[in-house]
């Protein structure tokens, strides 16, 4: 029988550290939070705001086109300036350069979503969090990934384990998509009328979601 991971669990427990931590020394915690997109994004800020200074990551080679990319970029930072947080919210933009998504999805093409191709793209952009959050000094690193009820929470929480040996920065164990997350961060977008694609970003998804959508047609 395969383990069940609770993330959550594992949340709480850190951020009562944190709490503790925090009245002890007077210091709030860095987060370097790798961000999808805008509501993916928006409970985790809502959420995690309350415990650490937060910096958005966003790094995102994997979308397909650059006005696309462009418009959600957009939308990132008017989320960032326009929803009330209790710890002020930075951003910081990666390199967008589609062939490194491609060379790391290379031969896994065809395999659909959710399948190993998938897993190739959270490590590229996971790695780079994990890379980044160590050359600048953050306290820790996580994703926005694991919010989505189609991203492999199991499969984040692992990667970014591996990571955090390899680059020496704690990363933050979550699957947001508990405690309501997901159902919040729909309430967030039409709140803040935020932007939400149809597809993860990737072009590969985009001719699937087009498939799907045909054969409902």
């Amino acid at each position: 029988m395969s383990q069940i991971h609770n993330y959550q669990l594992k949340l709480d427990k850190i951020l009562q550290e944190i709490i503790t931590k925090a009245e002890q020394e007077g210091r709030i915690p860095t987060l370097l939070l790798h961000s999808c997109c805008a509501p993916c994004s928006s409970y985790v800020l809502e959420y995690l705001s309350n415990y650490f200074l937060i910096t958005i990551f966003y790094y995102n080679p994997n979308i397909s086109e650059e006005s696309e990319y462009q418009k959600r970029v957009a939308e990132q930072k008017r989320l960032i300036g326009e929803m009330p947080v209790k710890n002020p919210v930075a951003f910081m933009e990666g390199d967008y350069n589609p062939q490194d998504f491609f060379d790391a999805v290379k031969g896994r093409e065809e395999l659909g979503e959710r399948s190993a191709r998938c897993y190739a793209c959270y490590r590229l952009r996971l790695e780079q969090a994990a890379r980044m959050a160590e050359q600048k000094g953050f306290d820790y690193f996580t994703t926005t990934l694991s919010i989505s009820p189609y991203k492999n929470a199991d499969w984040l929480n692992e990667i970014g384990e591996r990571l955090q040996q390899e680059y020496r920065v704690n990363y933050l164990y979550a699957d947001f998509k508990k405690k309501n997350g997901y159902k919040r961060s729909i309430e967030l977008s039409e709140q803040y009328h935020l932007y939400r694609q149809d597809f993860c970003g990737c072009s590969f998804s985009k001719e699937e979601e087009k498939r799907r959508k045909q054969k409902k047609s």
